[in-house]
């Protein structure tokens, strides 16, 4: 009797200890990384070592291909006049950042983060303006680098593009990818194979019952981008699995 109550004892502390993890779990990723209020510039691999320093879950980051396809971090298409996709190796690497420094490939941003591994690298694929083939081809050479610098274990993936998410789960079957684009349903999300999503906060407002529903499937919800206290606390309260936010300070805050 002694023993089946010690191991019923053993079990409620378990169950305790397990809720006290979901409870306080790192909800936190942050938006091109911790630039806002730390004086560097977004999706620079100094925005990266600050989100990491917060200990944040994960830093969001965007690539573009260079017309030589090399993959670079940067969020929109072009920098300083200049676009990514139609402009060489070569040249680019002669741009600087806001801050300073380099206009960083994906190899050098990844290397930065394989440095640690607590927080994750959560790699956009952007949509090329060039065409479908362009951003296939882009989440192909990801996938590949992303193996070849063995950081499988700590990079998850993100795209607008519903065929480059499939794409990168028939490359690596086993990655986390969550869709952004915000058009599908928890059904059509589960079908084709990918791990959650990752919706516009909009969109969840509308449709909170998608929280629920992609919980039910035993899938991930992810929510951008959330810079308010009053809206972090109701997708709290909802149940999302992680908030990317250009606030990871307020976030972090608020879940200790």
């Amino acid at each position: 009797m002694k023993k089946f109550l010690s191991i019923i004892a053993v079990g409620l502390l378990s169950l305790t200890a397990f809720e006290s993890m979901s409870q306080n779990k790192n909800k936190v990723i942050a938006h091109r990384g911790a630039w806002k209020n730390t004086g560097v510039t977004e999706n620079s691999i100094g925005a990266l070592e600050h989100a990491i320093k917060l200990g944040c879950y994960g830093s969001e980051f965007d690539v573009h291909m260079s017309a030589d396809s090399v993959i670079y971090v940067l969020h929109d298409h072009a920098i300083k006049g200049t676009h990514i996709e139609k402009t060489s190796s070569q040249e680019l690497s002669q741009i600087k950042l806001e801050d300073g420094t380099a206009l960083p490939t994906l190899e050098a941003y990844l290397k930065a983060g394989a440095k640690q591994k607590k927080t994750r690298l959560i790699l956009e694929i952007k949509t090329s303006s060039m065409g479908k083939e362009r951003s296939l081809a882009l989440a192909t050479k990801c996938v590949e680098m992303v193996k070849k610098l063995k950081v499988e274990h700590i990079t998850d993936y993100i795209a607008f593009d519903f065929d480059v998410c499939k794409k990168v789960k028939e490359l690596a079957p086993k990655a986390h990818v969550e869709y952004l684009n915000g058009d599908k349903t928890p059904d059509e999300i589960q079908a084709a194979g990918l791990d959650g999503i990752d919706y516009n906060q909009g969109v969840l407002k509308k449709k909170p019952e998608y929280i629920a529903a992609i919980r039910d499937k035993k899938l991930t919800t992810n929510v951008w981008t959330v810079n308010d206290e009053e809206s972090m606390k109701w997708f709290l309260e909802k149940g999302v699995d992680y908030i990317t936010t250009n606030e990871p300070e307020l976030l972090l805050k608020i879940t200790k």
